[in-house]
């Protein structure tokens, strides 16, 4: 299995090609800038984390049955859901093996993190580094990247409407259907997203993802749907909309560019995200809003990552990208301003289809 940790001294690594010319810093410019500890993880730390969001978790659940009431529960979806998508980032470090050193043990709280909010581990383990690998790239990124504009011409409605107006319900259908022009299930080992030698990975969380299925619809059988509805579903629709509202605003944003063919560079890719501010919400899903310094080394620690983007902002200067405005107000602009980009270039930003009308 492949690690998504970058080797910084193989000379092979097209991660490090053409940047001197191309960037006034390089990879290892902000490798050097960064603390040597803030790229070694913490197991007790890590395990804290993991612990504390299951606690969390366990809590709202008791004191939810204890209640009962209706006045509560829109109270307990909200904070539920966000606590989904807390234990969701913990299993994001797992799969970019920035939880421990320890692979058994990265893959085994991988799975208990995502296996109970209904995410394949292994399957979007991998798809996930897919992403890391290319971004910003027009052609080869994985998820949220734009479409041309003569293909926004040509999208059929339904389409339309689902990438653009109903996006933050977009997770369970990309986990089946892949992103929009691609093909592949992340629940298939014949998926074109995975290689033959990952084959029992995939089946390994495919399985475990039937097995919850499964326990869901057992307890739905004894307690029935209204109980489904008020102690899972209502708080896992809060999870998706988090997790697509959060990965949407990391890469979708007017001046953020977009590349194809040889002007692409990883390191060109993965400063063209933004870091953003959620306010108290932060802490609680694990600072992954500093989603720069994550993207250019996937190997730190969610808990470190606000001391390594300190560390590469006066490395970077302007090529850092940070918002400071409400969220509800980038959420806003980026659904009006970002719709596609142009047929031809090689470095593209997003415009939007408000300008088709104009001369």
């Amino acid at each position: 299995m492949q690690s998504n940790i970058i080797t910084l001294n193989d000379p092979q690594n097209h991660e490090l090609s053409g940047e001197t010319t191309k960037l006034p810093f390089t990879l290892q410019d902000l490798k050097a800038a960064i603390p040597a500890e803030c790229f070694q993880p913490n197991v007790t730390k890590s395990l804290y984390y993991f612990f504390r969001d299951i606690l969390i978790i366990s809590l709202l659940y008791a004191v939810a049955y204890y209640l009962d009431s209706w006045f509560f529960f829109p109270i307990f979806w909200l904070m539920q859901g966000t606590m989904f998508w807390a234990l969701f980032v913990v299993g994001h470090d797992c799969g970019h093996q920035s939880f421990s050193k320890h692979k058994w043990l990265n893959d085994l709280i991988g799975h208990l993190s995502h296996t109970p909010i209904l995410v394949p581990y292994h399957g979007w383990r991998i798809s996930h580094r897919t992403h890391h690998k290319n971004t910003g790239h027009l052609d080869n990124d994985e998820s949220w990247y734009p479409v041309s504009e003569s293909q926004y011409k040509e999208m059929p409605l339904i389409q339309k409407i689902g990438r653009y107006y109903v996006f933050l319900l977009a997770y369970p259908v990309y986990l089946f259907k892949r992103s929009p022009n691609k093909e592949g299930s992340h629940f298939s080992p014949s998926s074109p997203l995975f290689k033959p030698s990952e084959k029992w990975d995939i089946i390994t969380s495919t399985v475990l993802w039937i097995g919850m299925v499964g326990l869901l619809s057992y307890l739905t059988y004894l307690w029935g749907w209204m109980w489904l509805l008020k102690y899972y579903a209502a708080p896992y629709i809060v999870f998706v909309i988090w997790l697509d509202l959060v990965t949407f605003l990391h890469h979708t944003e007017p001046d953020i560019p977009w590349y194809r063919g040889e002007e692409w560079t990883f390191l060109k890719g993965a400063i063209s995200s933004i870091d953003r501010d959620y306010g108290l919400i932060n802490h609680i899903h694990h600072d992954i809003g500093t989603h720069v310094a994550h993207h250019i080394f996937l190997n730190i620690p969610h808990y470190n990552l606000l001391k390594a983007t300190e560390a590469i902002k006066p490395v970077m200067g302007e090529y850092f990208r940070k918002s400071d405005e409400p969220i509800w107000k980038s959420l806003w602009n980026s659904c009006v301003n970002c719709h596609f980009v142009p047929d031809t270039g090689s470095k593209v930003y997003y415009t939007s289809n408000n300008k088709l009308a104009k001369p």
